[in-house]
This record gives C-alpha cells, sequence and structure tokens, in this order.
C-alpha cells in the first residue's frame, strides 16, 4: 500500500511538473509571438516610411527634372530669338553697307531699285518678265521742251511702273514727284492706255512718309529683309491686286 501511494504521489507530482513546463512553454510561445508580431509591424511600419520616403524623392526628382527641362527650354528659346535678332541686325548693316557703298558709287538705282522693282511686281503684280524695263531713263517730252531722266521704267501690256527714288527722302522729294504724275503723259503717251504704277523708292523710308505716300496713291518701296519690299501693300488695292 505505502509502495502505491509512493507511485501515485510521484505520478501526481510528475504530472503537475508537466503541466507547469507546458504552461510555462506556452507562456513563452506567446511572449514570442507578441515579440515577433510587434518586429513585424516595426518593419512593416520602417518599409512604409522607406517607401514614403522614396516617392517623396522621386517626386522631388521629377520637379527638378521638369524645372531643369523647362529652364533649359527658356534657355534656347531665348538663344533662338537673340540669334535672330542679331541675324536680323546683321542683314539691316548689310543692307545698310551696301546701300551706303550703292550711294558712293551712284548705283543705288541699276544695284538695288531695278531689282527690287521686278521682285516686288513679280510678287504682287504676277509680272513674270516686262515688254520694256529701263534704268536711267533720259527722255526729252512730247513737245521737246523738256528733258528728264526717269530711274525706272517698266512696262506691260497693262502696266506702266515709274519710280522715282532718293537717297534721303523727304516730304520735298514727295512733294515734286507727286507734282509730276498728272504730267507724264507728255513724256508717255502710251500711259493713257495703261494703268500708272507710280513707285516711290529709297533705302529706308521713315513712317511719316510712307502714310504721306500712301494717301497720294503712291507704293512706297524699301529694303527689307533680304532685299527690297512694299511698305505701303494697301496701295496696292488701288491697282486691282487684292491678293496681298
Amino acid at each position: 500500500m505505502m509502495e502505491l501511494a509512493y507511485e501515485t504521489t510521484k505520478t501526481s507530482m510528475a504530472v503537475r511538473q508537466l503541466s507547469q513546463e507546458m504552461k510555462d512553454f506556452k507562456d513563452e510561445t506567446r511572449r514570442d509571438t507578441k515579440a515577433f508580431k510587434e518586429e513585424m509591424r516595426s518593419f512593416k511600419e520602417e518599409i512604409q516610411n522607406d517607401t514614403k520616403a522614396f516617392k517623396e524623392e522621386m517626386r522631388n526628382f521629377k520637379g527638378e527634372i521638369q524645372n531643369d527641362t523647362k529652364a533649359f527650354k527658356e534657355e534656347m528659346k531665348n538663344a533662338k530669338e537673340e540669334t535672330r535678332k542679331d541675324t536680323k541686325n546683321f542683314k539691316k548693316e548689310l543692307n545698310k553697307k551696301w546701300g551706303e557703298l550703292a550711294n558712293k558709287m551712284g548705283t543705288i538705282v541699276e544695284d538695288i531699285v531695278a531689282p527690287g522693282l521686278k521682285g516686288v511686281a513679280a510678287e504682287y503684280f504676277g509680272i513674270k518678265e516686262f515688254d520694256f524695263f529701263a534704268p536711267r531713263l533720259r527722255l526729252k517730252n512730247t513737245d521737246r521742251s523738256i528733258t528728264r531722266e526717269f530711274d525706272v521704267i517698266a512696262e506691260t501690256s497693262d502696266y506702266f511702273f515709274v519710280v522715282e527714288t532718293k537717297s534721303t527722302p523727304s516730304t520735298g522729294f514727295i512733294s515734286d514727284f507727286i507734282k509730276l504724275i498728272p504730267q507724264l503723259d507728255s513724256w508717255f503717251p502710251v500711259i493713257r492706255e495703261k494703268k500708272l504704277v507710280p513707285v516711290f523708292a529709297s533705302l529706308y523710308i521713315s513712317d511719316d512718309l510712307i502714310t504721306y505716300l500712301t494717301r497720294n496713291n503712291i507704293l512706297a518701296m524699301a529694303t527689307r529683309g533680304d532685299g527690297m519690299d512694299i511698305c505701303n501693300t494697301e496701295v496696292l488695292k488701288a491697282f486691282g491686286v487684292f491678293n496681298c
């Protein structure tokens, strides 16, 4: 009996010890699980923070790239505009030097105005070739009482161009040309059968003189860009030209 009681007590103690061990193991496992979850939560938060920081860096980087691109485009635009201005100034200066040289040599009509009239006639009037074209034409009027030199005379079957050229244009020169226009048929009777196109030409014509010419239906022709052009294209309508 004593041996049975002893064995029973021993077994009971062993069971209690096993139960305590199981309890300790369970508690340790619970603590480990909690610690693992805590570590995982911290890790997840760290990943989220890193991702957020990375996105912010990428957003800033994208902003910097956009700003740099915008600045580069602006620089290119400015450089292009500056180049255009430099080219325009160069052409203007070249025309000026060319005009000064032509003035000095007395060849402004032959070298600048005459070729310029041909270009203007082709562009605005559709004239490919004149029937008659003469720079520096010197003539007597019909009663042979007056001799006059005309800078450029050009003629087609429909039009008769008379060009007056002055290196330094003024209101006085234009007024003289206006007075001459009604008398032109005494030098060129054929004008009565054609449409007369009076042209006042110079290397440069100021705005006030262009206005004066426009009021009198006279074409103002001056250097522009690579050659000569009409400065008051609205006058072309008076000669039946509307495609300008």
